[in-house]
């Protein structure tokens, strides 16, 4: 990767203190180890992530080894069983690189993007975006993505965290694991399934329930699985695409919301 701009102060600061909780001490130790880059001192977790980060920054006079060391606390390897911290930690944190130019994936690796708009343009776009989604009675589940740190990147980021909350309240119901159609299927499923949309006694029933696990998957695929094929910037969002997008994804939560938790014997 090409030199990458240093990071000022004061999103240094913020985004130690975002990921202070993220590692224990010792693991901080072996990060910074890993990343060659030296303590500097510091007793919390952020300060010593600061101190140390800021002198290696200072040192290479670019953010490359910051940046580094920020993949690697984002590993998704260090969140198996805490995927939601994951994505939280991850959110922040590329909210204050997006105007650097710069993003840490799914994946756990940093990509160029381009740079966020400012602040007051990804507010006033939040605010146009939030009103027609309320005017149309959007799910609350989806509007908390339209706040304006998803949108400092593109409408694409919006429509992509808020199809993620479909997978995680199927997930919270159900005790599964999985994402995209391996939990859509064991979910849904009409022999034995976790999650029922009705009795499931008619064949229209059925087909409610089946086309409703399709709906689903396609959802996943359209909004999810795309990122694991090329950049985002390569699959453009505009406005209208994100309000048709989530105004899918709102229909898809309320129909989550009242499916019924179907008892599995213990046999």
């Amino acid at each position: 990767m090409p030199p990458l701009p240093r990071i000022s102060e004061t999103d240094l600061d913020s985004m130690c203190r975002i990921l202070a909780d993220s590692p224990t001490h010792k693991e901080l130790t072996l990060l910074l180890r890993d990343c060659n880059i030296q303590e500097a001192g510091g007793t919390p977790k952020w300060e010593r992530m600061l101190l140390s980060l800021g002198a290696r920054q200072r040192q290479d006079n670019c953010g490359n080894n910051v940046i580094g060391f920020f993949t690697k606390v984002l590993h998704p390897s260090r969140f198996r069983d805490k995927p939601e911290e994951f994505e939280s930690f991850r959110t922040q944190v590329n909210y204050h690189l997006a105007f650097y130019g710069i993003s840490i994936t799914e994946k756990g690796e940093a990509v160029t993007v381009p740079k966020a708009s400012t602040l007051s343009e990804a507010e006033q776009r939040a605010n146009e975006l939030q009103a027609e989604l309320r005017r149309r009675s959007v799910h609350v589940d989806v509007l908390k993505f339209c706040r304006a740190e998803y949108l400092q990147q593109n409408y694409f980021h919006c429509v992509l965290e808020a199809s993620k909350s479909l997978a995680q309240k199927i997930r919270d119901k159900t005790g599964l694991t999985g994402d995209g159609a391996e939990l859509v299927r064991p979910a849904f499923s009409l022999k034995n399934p976790l999650l029922a949309l009705n009795a499931l006694s008619t064949d229209t029933e059925k087909s409610d329930q089946s086309g409703f696990s399709n709906l689903l998957t396609g959802i996943f695929g359209t909004f999810r699985n795309v990122t694991a094929h090329g950049p985002k910037i390569h699959w453009a969002v505009n406005k209208q695409d994100a309000l048709d997008a989530l105004t899918i994804i709102s229909y898809a939560h309320r129909r989550l919301d009242d499916t019924i938790v179907v008892p599995q014997s213990k046999s």
